[in-house]
């Protein structure tokens, strides 16, 4: 999330803040060449990547000088599953469907068991990125037993371990706190574990700082989504947070290595006692802005599974890619998007230069864009904290109410808004009422179709609008609002982007995947996009199915 961490998170953004025609909207590009891989492993079938190849039509225009450090596009890679289930490589928290006590957590077992079985494989490298506060509780744990385990085969490793702090509110997230933890509990073994700790703000009035979740292993394998590493929110709690990552192997995993080099080189040269980025180090450890590179090598085919990893710089590293021709189009109803006179510039919506060092915008409107028959939307919200940031994507919302026209259906479930906090920044939701969306969408629609009746029966016809649920329970059995913290888009039944990145405006350091397979995208149907559906359409306002239109 970004700027609506938790109940506890929720007051780092009162103290920043006082610290501080759908296809139109791309700009068209010619046809790239068919790929020698592709989802089904035949040759040439540009069919098969339709999706992942509007992407990257998107990412070669806006942002061709990032490709290999921001984003890369690979084949061969393996979501990875175990022989016993096929769809393990969607991790997700807490997996309790149907079960408001939520007395039994699958996903979040399985979750803490892939961590510390990618760990234990390790043989050189263990990359971890994530918001601060520091991984603690049970997610330190399957760290720290990982990495016992490993030097227990043998191995020497060098560990990086970098998060992103909010201005005045992480002040007190120390590396060398951290550190000394992790010393603590890996005992002997710390010997042969080298430990360099860092946290980073790359722009105190921009509210920027690194918001990616990874682990990376070896430059082989990779976990990724939105998922921070908070015993509190995650584990020892009668509602936690539910969110999702993925897991999987391949050339696809180095790419993620490679964007971790790029945020460390930042961070290794603002280490001074008044930048902006502490760091801590085991060992004699000195920072180390190239270790994947220097450590590890390209990771290997693991599959057949085709993939875009794709980033963003947020504000503070980068400027702009000077290599990039991107033109930025008009931006319909941009005004709309303020909320008064006191607010940031508007990167999201009015910054050609801020786009092309975070491609991943461009690229999650190019992935709705590419949808022919449906789309669906898990996310903590669509609108943001606003004031200070804009209120949302403008160009994202256009999209969406095109594709409304075109008869496109889209699914929408976002966090509950009685979660929402003070100035939105609270809880786990920004947003009053889904009202909020379903007003923006009637609205671009009117304006899309030039008739109000036209624009009420394409939104009531084709959308789907709820909040969040687990089960049939309006709320968890201790009483508190359901807080979904996903950061996913699916369309077509094929491709699903599964990352840090949120949808509303936030200006950070993210990172994600866009996988087009359609056994993968099945697996992710069945076991959660189709049960959270199952539970979240009582609280729908909008449902196409049933004639339900609050809106």
């Amino acid at each position: 999330m970004s700027l609506s961490w938790s109940r506890r998170s929720g007051r780092l953004v009162r103290a920043a803040l006082a610290a501080a025609a759908a296809t139109t909207l791309l700009a068209v590009v010619p046809p790239l060449p068919a790929h020698a891989d592709t989802a089904s492993g035949s040759a040439g079938d540009a069919a098969d990547t339709a999706h992942l190849d509007a992407v990257e039509r998107a990412l070669r225009e806006v942002a061709p000088g990032l490709e290999g450090t921001v984003w890369q596009r690979t084949e061969g890679n393996s979501l990875h599953a175990t022989a016993d289930n096929p769809a393990g490589w969607l991790l997700q928290t807490p997996g309790c469907w149907g079960d408001a006590a939520c007395t039994d957590r699958p996903g979040t077992r399985a979750l803490l068991d892939r961590m510390r079985a990618d760990v234990s494989a390790a043989t050189r490298t263990v990359d971890v990125s994530t918001l601060a506060p520091f991984p603690n509780g049970g997610f330190q744990d399957a760290l720290v037993d990982g990495l016992k385990a490993s030097v227990a085969a043998g191995n020497r490793l060098q560990v990086r371990i970098l998060v992103g702090a909010a201005p005045v509110y992480n002040a007190n997230v120390l590396p060398s706190r951290y550190r000394d933890e992790l010393v603590a509990k890996l005992g002997p073994a710390a010997g042969s574990v080298t430990l360099t700790v860092a946290s980073m703000t790359t722009s105190r009035t921009a509210l920027s700082w690194n918001h990616s979740k990874l682990l990376v292993v070896d430059g082989r394998s990779v976990v990724a989504g939105g998922i921070n590493g908070w015993k509190d929110d995650y584990l020892d709690t009668a509602h936690p947070v539910s969110d999702v990552d993925l897991a999987l192997t391949g050339p696809a995993a180095t790419s993620a290595a490679r964007y971790l080099d790029t945020l460390w080189e930042w961070t290794c040269g603002r280490t001074g006692v008044f930048d902006n980025a502490w760091f801590a180090s085991s060992n004699g450890g000195s920072c180390r802005p190239s270790l994947e590179r220097d450590l590890n090598p390209a990771a290997p085919a693991t599959g057949t599974v085709p993939v875009i990893a794709v980033g963003g710089l947020g504000v503070g590293i980068k400027t702009n890619d000077p290599s990039s021709a991107y033109r930025q189009g008009p931006v319909p109803g941009v005004s709309d998007t303020k909320c008064g006179p006191l607010g940031l510039h508007d990167n999201t919506n009015a910054d050609r230069d801020y786009e092309t060092v975070n491609p991943e915008e461009n690229a999650l409107r190019a992935l709705v864009s590419s949808a022919t028959s449906h789309v669906e939307i898990s996310q903590q919200d669509m609108n943001g904290t606003c004031p200070p940031l804009p209120r949302y994507d403008a160009r994202l919302y256009e999209l969406l109410a095109a594709k409304l026209a075109a008869g496109v259906k889209v699914r929408i479930v976002v966090s509950d808004p009685a979660n929402r906090g003070a100035v939105g920044s609270g809880g786990y939701s920004q947003i009053k009422s889904l009202s909020e969306i379903s007003d923006v969408l009637k609205s671009r629609l009117t304006a899309l179709t030039g008739d109000p009746a036209k624009a009420g029966a394409a939104l009531c016809g084709n959308l789907q609008l709820a909040s969040f649920r687990v089960a049939d329970a309006p709320t968890w059995a201790d009483g508190h609002p359901y807080q979904l913290h996903h950061k996913l888009v699916a369309v077509d039944g094929s491709t699903f982007y599964i990352g840090s990145k949120n949808l509303y405006p936030a200006w950070l350091q993210d990172f994600g995947y866009v996988v087009e397979d359609k056994p993968a995208a099945a697996q992710l149907d069945r076991d959660l996009l189709a049960p959270q559906w199952r539970y979240s359409r009582a609280a729908a306002t909008v449902d196409w199915t049933t004639g339900l239109c609050k809106a």
